[in-house]
């Protein structure tokens, strides 16, 4: 019998037959000193505990790991394995491992053959559907940056149609100037003429990924999934107006406080200012040199470590 088992044991004798601590120890073997000792560790993890509650309810879909990334940004030095602990042992949310899944095609457009090397190279999006409380339909336009894992837009409307998509990234491109490519499924808004036209007069141009296969426009489909998990299936829409307001406030929080774990736990701002801090250092000429950079030269990713 564990000595946990064995205080309860003693506990229950008291209780129950008016019996002495000393009594009751003699008769379950179990030291007083035993019976009278308590841990400090609670004491101890107490604000720990209480600031990974925070993290939690804050973001529910979170695990240890991004709140110990969390944490971190705070200013807490946290042991990842103490956290774990703390974690599973205050009963909070614990992701599932889930199982890799072969990836069954590929193009010349997929991720895996055109990856982005640079910030605002490429861009991926795709439609998100909801609705609000009295049943008619959200459709969401989620635009990101694949190198930078930014939400470069995210906009909401009851239907879209080709107009709305060229709307949406003529907004973008005026606030952080032209990709060199965009990315998407063969949806009819995508592929129509009046974007695909737009596009080309933008100076940038469209990969197009293989109908049925959606692991193609890997960034999309992993933005799309943490926006209904994070956002949609936690948010009760009253109107379109609160659609729009809130996926706002998402969409800030997302590029200037959530941490990534594709890009060392940094959020998505810093890591594109990171990157785009590197590019101007790297495209600097010596002092005394009169070579002009090229503009045109991908940037590297930055050494993280």
């Amino acid at each position: 019998m564990s000595p946990e088992r064995k205080r309860e044991a003693v506990l229950h004798l008291q209780e129950s037959f008016a019996a002495s601590e000393r009594r009751a120890c003699r008769v379950i073997k179990q030291p007083r000193a035993t019976q009278r000792y308590r841990g400090r560790r609670q004491e101890k993890d107490a604000p720990l505990v209480a600031a990974l509650r925070r993290v939690s309810r804050a973001r529910p879909r979170a695990g240890y790991r991004m709140a110990v990334a969390h944490l971190r940004r705070e200013g807490w030095e946290v042991n990842a394995k103490r956290v774990q602990r703390l974690w599973r042992q205050e009963g909070l949310k614990v992701p599932r491992r889930q199982r890799k899944r072969r990836h069954l095609g590929h193009s010349g457009n997929a991720v895996s053959q055109r990856q982005a090397t640079r910030v605002n190279e490429v861009w991926s999006y795709d439609f998100v559907f909801d609705q609000t409380e009295d049943g008619r339909r959200l459709k969401w336009l989620p635009v990101c940056d694949e190198f930078s894992r930014e939400s470069v837009a995210l906009e909401v409307a009851r239907r879209m149609e080709a107009k709305d998509v060229i709307a949406v990234l003529e907004q973008a491109v005026a606030e952080r100037g032209a990709p060199a490519y965009i990315r998407s499924d063969n949806g009819p808004e995508f592929i129509a003429k009046a974007v695909r036209d737009w596009i080309g007069e933008r100076g940038f141009s469209t990969l197009y990924i293989e109908p049925g296969s959606p692991w193609e426009n890997a960034y999309s489909e992993s933005f799309n999934s943490r926006f209904r998990d994070e956002f949609l299936n936690r948010e009760a829409f009253g109107s379109l107006l609160e659609a729009k307001v809130l996926g706002r406030e998402y969409q800030q929080d997302y590029n200037l406080r959530r941490p990534h774990s594709g890009i060392a736990y940094q959020t998505p701002a810093e890591f594109a200012q990171r990157c785009l801090a590197a590019a101007s250092a790297t495209l600097q000429p010596p002092q005394g040199s009169a070579q002009s950079p090229t503009l045109n030269q991908p940037v590297t990713e930055p050494n993280l470590s």
